[in-house]
């Protein structure tokens, strides 16, 4: 009777002395960013409009930055006291005065003339079309530069955004090597698209932008292992499939799943490899796909964050 009594208190302490589930989290919320001496103003700029149609004497007095990650390149340029508007994206401390224009997707033609622009820089992910249309039928020049989702796009936008405003050899400047890291054994790492309240769950693809990133940073981006599209919805067939070793989000899709514990309960991510042992890498929403100066930084504070969040 006496050794059943012990058992059962051992079973019982067994039980409630397990070890708990301990968030491997690990966050990135900057990093650096080159900054030139501030250069001047000017009437040189080059590129092109909505139409595709080639602009000159593009005046950088007052620029206008609502293309994904151009204002942080600007501010490298040394080109930040010439903002007058940005969209909602971009955050640096450098730019905080400057007023946003444009939230997400929406820009505002009102709130964009009244900051008086000599040029608005956008891209194609810019919109919408009318608002833009509408901007240059006020006679203000929006100019068009690519976007980026690769390292050797990213380079292609730098040297389009200083022709733009005039700067070409300040831009070429700014092209740094690209480090690229190894880490053994090489995880498999998936990034998510969250935005709880919305309800967009969104698996990262090929062409993401993420799967650069993350290979660049040492692992194998296991979601463009599995699909094609840059995003796709998440399914527990999906995500068991690419079963990840690490998770990688956005630290504002994050917090709009209620953290580590929320992202563990969407479809499948409990059986994962990463949910089990609740490994996630989380990166300022600015920085993650911005493909600006900070690059560089960002792939190296990567590969040490992904290699603390595995041990």
């Amino acid at each position: 009777m006496k050794r059943m009594a012990v058992l059962v208190c051992l079973l019982l302490v067994g039980c409630s002395t397990s070890a708990p589930s301990v968030d491997r989290l690990v966050t990135i919320s900057k990093a650096v960013l080159p900054i030139g001496p501030k250069i001047s103003a000017n009437q040189n700029g080059l590129g092109e409009d909505l139409s595709g149609a080639q602009l000159s004497k593009l005046d950088s007095t007052r620029i206008v930055s609502l293309a994904n990650g151009a204002a942080e390149s600007l501010v490298a340029m040394g080109l930040g006291d010439h903002l007058v508007g940005k969209d909602v994206a971009s955050t640096l401390p450098e730019i905080a005065n400057v007023p946003v224009v444009a939230m997400g997707h929406q820009v505002s033609a009102e709130k964009v003339l009244a900051t008086s622009p000599t040029e608005v820089i956008v891209d194609a992910s810019t919109g919408p079309k009318s608002a833009l249309q509408q901007i240059a039928a006020a006679g203000v020049s929006v100019v068009v530069i690519p976007e980026a989702w690769t390292v050797a796009s990213a380079k292609e936008r730098v040297l389009a955004l200083g022709r733009a405003v005039g700067a070409e050899d300040v831009a070429r400047g700014l092209i740094a090597d690209i480090p690229a890291f190894t880490i053994s054994p090489t995880p498999r790492v998936i990034f998510l698209y969250l935005r709880g309240p919305s309800s967009i769950y969104l698996l990262g693809g090929k062409g993401s932008g993420a799967d650069e990133i993350i290979s660049l940073a040492g692992g194998v981006d296991a979601g463009a292992t599995i699909s094609s599209k840059p995003f796709s919805p998440i399914t527990a067939e999906t995500i068991a499939q690419a079963n990840p070793d690490l998770i990688l989000v956005m630290a504002k899709g994050l917090a709009s799943v209620d953290g580590v514990k929320g992202l563990v309960s969407l479809p499948g991510v409990a059986q994962t490899n990463a949910g089990k042992n609740r490994r996630v890498v989380a990166v300022d929403d600015s920085l993650l796909l911005s493909f600006g100066p900070r690059l560089p930084d960002l792939i190296s504070q990567l590969n040490a964050a992904m290699i603390k969040a595995l041990k």
